[in-house]
């Protein structure tokens, strides 16, 4: 077990505030003009936002830093999170739908953690499962524009659905700034 003087130093790229993950100038989560506007416009700029943060978290990793754990006895890890978020892309869908539930991505409850093991085929195969469940969840949502509008089984409104998204994402976000950090020390905003 590492001790805590064995943690890596704090370091960040940014030059302009160094508590941040990059420079404003740098950011590609920044755009220039105005904010979105509209309720749904504003819920998928958010998404998208968090979508990229995610991923930028996870880059410039080894197999082996991607798949740390956090701390014990939690699973946690970068990896089991991309791993986890494509595996809940897939169940929202189920929310969305009249139709059988979609079969889970990775078997077994926890296999989305308990799988992300240090291979970069797993590597690999997580991040195509990630996109293709995020685009055919943006595909489903894409016929329901009124975020009134209720569907599946449940009924769910859309806005729920849409709202839970960037609540998973962000929360998600928060644990990937803490596992990274303690990886090699790279700060999160």
């Amino acid at each position: 077990m590492e001790r805590m003087d064995d943690q890596p130093a704090r370091w960040s790229q940014a030059t302009v505030y160094p508590d941040m993950w990059a420079d404003p100038d740098a950011d590609p989560r920044n755009s220039d003009g105005p904010s979105p506007d509209g309720e749904l416009a504003t819920l998928q700029d958010f998404l998208t936002n968090y979508r990229m943060t995610l991923r930028m978290k996870c880059e410039g990793l080894s197999p082996e830093q991607l798949a740390r754990r956090s701390v014990p006895p939690s699973t946690m890890s970068l990896l089991g999170l991309v791993r986890h978020l494509a595996e809940v892309e897939r169940d929202w869908r189920n929310w969305i739908s009249d139709q059988e539930p979609l079969p889970k991505l990775y078997g077994k409850r926890d296999a989305d953690f308990d799988g992300a093991v240090p291979e970069q085929a797993v590597v690999d195969a997580a991040y195509v499962d990630l996109e293709r469940e995020q685009a055919a969840t943006d595909a489903a949502l894409a016929g329901h524009p009124d975020l009134g509008e209720r569907v599946g089984k449940d009924g769910i409104a859309v806005r729920e659905l849409m709202v839970h998204r960037v609540e998973e994402y962000a929360r998600h976000c928060g644990h990937a700034d803490l596992l990274r950090e303690c990886i090699d020390g790279r700060v999160g905003q």
